[in-house]
């Protein structure tokens, strides 16, 4: 019988991998349960969850719950999604909360029309569990009263409890110049996920392409084969559906692969429907693709509504929205 590592490593090598992201920073229990529920049924191979065990224990509600529909929507789920927490170390973006300085702050909403995950509320105090670190409301803020902080985890006793709970593959999201503290967290998720994948979100915003070779190659050293690369693009920028919006990760990913460092590589930031299409037009022969933003953005009318879960059609209409983002981009990057 096949193995979860064997199993993950035949979906990577055969280029049909399709990872949803739940998002690093996103702890909103009711949004991950309902997104992995829909991605589950609509063949997602992985969800990508902040690392909190409150959140993985959602997703696995999520995916339960899709193991029990999945006759009644005529669907067979040919592979249980794993599941994936992702850690930053200073500095990423993913892993970062805003926060909106009361003194500074005009109260002219620009920042509560901006926040995509719906985190400012009218007394402008950031709700942390739904911020995502996406920086929109720093960007509109006409009195630069938007910063963000860092938000430290004790890695070394949260991640063993993610491991303990299911999770099997972890991330680490290394948008950084300082590589002690890259290696250092890279080493710990080797020692919690011994024997199947470990991936590495990376982009160019702080390393020269050089830099990024590099760093790529001293993880593959601890990790050799068992290296998953994210080459992120332009992260959680992935809102729009163009080309334009996917041509960095397109790109990123042409780096790491023309570098010759045996790891699988997927598609990431900026990731849309036409991700696939544009890997396939520049000969860029990832692995699969991982999407975050814009897979949540064309579910959220559904899983906001009040009936999702005791109105079938609903659940039906987002199933199949996901399922074509999915295929879409399978079908090209196998293609």
């Amino acid at each position: 019988m096949m193995g979860r590592y064997e199993e993950l490593h035949e979906i990577l090598a055969k280029r049909k991998f399709f990872k949803l992201v739940c998002g690093a920073g996103n702890e909103d229990l009711k949004e991950v349960e309902r997104l992995a529920l829909v991605y589950t049924l609509a063949g997602a191979h992985m969800h990508d969850l902040s690392a909190n065990v409150e959140v993985v224990e959602a997703a696995k509600r999520g995916v339960e719950r899709a193991y029990d529909l999945a006759s009644h929507f005529n669907r067979e789920i040919a592979v249980r999604p794993y599941l994936n927490v992702s850690i930053g170390i200073k500095g990423d973006p993913h892993v970062r909360k805003a926060k909106i300085d009361g003194e500074k702050c005009e109260q002219c909403g620009e920042c509560i029309s901006a926040c995509r995950q719906e985190a400012i509320p009218d007394n402008f105090i950031v709700l942390e569990q739904l911020c995502i670190g996406c920086g929109d409301c720093e960007r509109c803020c006409p009195s630069g009263a938007i910063k963000f902080f860092h938000k430290k985890a004790d890695f070394d006793k949260i991640l063993p409890e993610c491991a303990a709970r299911g999770v099997e593959t972890m991330e680490l999201h290394a948008v950084s110049n300082d590589d002690e503290a890259v290696a250092h967290n890279w080493l710990l998720l080797k020692k919690i996920i011994p024997d199947n994948y470990l991936s590495v979100c990376i982009d160019r915003s702080l390393l020269s392409n050089k830099h990024l070779v590099q760093r790529i190659q001293s993880l593959y050293e601890i990790s050799r084969e068992r290296l998953i690369v994210q080459a992120d693009g332009v992260p959680m920028s992935g809102e729009g559906d163009d080309f334009n919006t996917t041509l960095q990760a397109v790109a990123c990913a042409d780096i790491v692969i023309k570098s010759g460092i045996p790891a699988m590589v997927l598609l990431s930031g900026g990731t849309n429907t036409k991700t696939g299409e544009l890997a396939q037009q520049c000969g860029v022969c990832a692995h699969g693709v991982a999407i975050g933003s814009f897979a949540r953005k064309i579910v959220k009318q559904y899983l906001v509504r009040d009936d999702f879960d005791s109105n079938k059609n609903i659940l039906s209409e987002a199933i199949n929205v996901a399922e074509i983002l999915i295929k879409t981009n399978i079908e090209a990057i196998n293609g």
